[in-house]
């Protein structure tokens, strides 16, 4: 019979790891599943470590904190605390009469036999499909968002994140001349990451101004240490001579079989254009418009969601984590994007509220020392989404004929006719008629995009009823249909 750990974290980044070790380290029974050959999630991603170099740190904030936790997952491992399996997507969680969890994941592939040198924390293969716990902690992390806009299909544009995920997990350049666009501090590590690399960067292209911050003076102070962090990128992006042009978006994007050059154009602070438009030539184009949490599995589980500042929906959460979902906590950029180190103290603040729940001895100075971090922590990330809004006008810059769906070719004329001719006036219709959202990604690429057009078609704002339908999906990763009809069956007459 199936081991029943006292927790399931989902998700090995920041939230995760710290919840991870926490746990354990509290007593409880951990296992932690994260789709990742090795710990550190998107964050903290970085080249192999059997074949490691002290270079791969270059450009990586808090890697001292990443590799403390990384030694305390060790150490749980060893004392058989935890349970790590690298290299697993979690797709599917159900939960039995007794309230305990299923969680269904994806075969392991070579990910969970990589790390045998015991580096990465994946010593032996865990070839177990499912995880059993009584309570559960999701750090799911989340993805780039983006916009559609002219040229975006063409080979040689990349996700910002995409960019900087070949750099430090593969030490692969994505282009020699680089224009980085689109809003938000996250243009600066990727810029100077590519010019370290030995990129020409040609822009960067940020879609707002920089005096946002003096709205909310109290917010921009409440992290001090995000001042220094923008200091030292500001500093870089001196030394490698990269222009830094406000108000400035890609309008349009060039080329034949790739990228080419692209057009910025100036705008105002809808993102309507205001002044000239310049031609850049470019063979990469990497954009970036904040990030989308990845809700597939609490929305699975019917937490309650809410808009958040910077237009995502996001789970709601009370002050120890706690989703409405009964034993579920949710820690990280599914409660709202606010960086690595917000992040991690949430990971630590649900474990420590689970452990107490379960009975265990927690220090409660403790707890309310997190509660207060985390409070100035969002406070801060309130700050910085309002200073990096995506521009309400952002709709403006297409045509009929791009693409907003790329999966299923659906383009922006395709989601106008099908509001005007058909009636579609809200995102799950328009996905039922003209198939944005149907194909491979399941609209983790386009979601975001189609709500904001059928609100903007609809002359109204999004709402967290127009992001839902988007981002819920049957399963969460994709798997083959093999493993599928190998599910346990024995209750469908139930």
């Amino acid at each position: 019979m199936a081991e029943t750990h006292d927790v399931a974290v989902v998700g090995a980044g920041p939230a995760g790891l710290a919840a991870a070790v926490e746990a354990a380290e509290a007593g409880l029974g951990v296992a932690l599943v994260d789709g990742a050959a090795q710990p550190g999630g998107q964050y903290w991603r970085h080249y192999d470590e059997r074949h490691a170099r002290p270079d791969d740190r270059a450009g990586h904030h808090g890697w001292p904190l990443f590799t403390g936790l990384r030694e305390r997952l060790r150490a749980g491992r060893a004392a058989g605390r935890i349970r790590y399996l690298p290299g697993r997507q979690v797709y599917l969680v159900t939960r039995d009469e007794t309230g305990a969890f299923t969680l269904r994941t994806t075969p392991s592939g070579t990910a969970e036999t990589s790390g045998t040198s015991g580096a990465s924390g994946a010593s032996t293969p865990d070839t177990a499909g499912t995880v059993t716990a009584r309570a559960l902690i999701l750090c799911t992390g989340g993805y780039d968002r983006q916009l559609p806009l002219p040229g975006w299909d063409l080979p040689g544009v990349m996700t910002a994140g995409g960019v900087q995920a070949l750099l430090k997990g593969h030490r692969v350049l994505a282009g020699r001349r680089a224009v980085v666009a689109g809003t938000g501090p996250f243009l600066l590590p990727v810029a100077t990451g590519l010019a370290r690399a030995g990129a020409s960067v040609e822009a960067v292209a940020e879609a707002n101004g920089t005096l946002g911050w003096l709205r909310d003076p109290v917010g921009a102070a409440s992290v001090p240490g995000k001042a220094v962090e923008a200091a030292q990128y500001a500093a870089l992006m001196a030394r490698h001579r990269i222009p830094y042009r406000t108000r400035t978006v890609v309008s349009r994007i060039l080329g034949q079989d790739r990228v080419e050059a692209v057009q910025l154009t100036r705008v105002d602070r809808d993102g309507r254009p205001a002044g000239p438009v310049k031609e850049i030539a470019a063979d990469l184009v990497a954009l970036g418009w904040g990030f989308t949490p990845s809700l597939e599995l609490a929305l699975m589980l019917g937490a309650d969601t809410r808009k958040d500042v910077d237009g995502s929906l996001v789970v709601a959460v009370d002050g120890f984590q706690r989703s409405s979902a009964d034993g579920v906590y949710v820690a990280g950029e599914a409660t709202g994007v606010g960086g690595a180190v917000l992040a991690t103290q949430e990971g630590r603040l649900s474990a420590l509220a689970l452990a107490r729940s379960l009975g265990r001895p927690v220090a409660p100075g403790l707890m309310g020392r997190l509660r207060g971090a985390i409070g100035r922590g969002r406070r801060f990330a309130a700050a910085m989404h309002r200073t990096y809004p995506v521009p309400g006008a952002w709709t403006e810059w297409l045509e009929e004929r791009t693409l907003v769906c790329r999966c299923e070719e659906v383009s922006y004329g395709d989601l106008r006719r099908a509001h005007d001719d058909l009636g579609a006036d809200d995102p799950r219709t328009l996905k039922m008629l003209a198939r944005p959202g149907m194909g491979w990604c399941q609209g983790r690429v386009c979601g975001f995009a189609t709500a904001g057009i059928a609100a903007c078609l609809n002359r109204r704002g999004t709402t967290a009823d127009d992001l839902r339908p988007l981002s819920t999906r049957s399963l969460a990763a994709p798997v083959p249909l093999g493993e599928l009809a190998a599910l346990d069956r024995s209750h469908d007459d139930q």
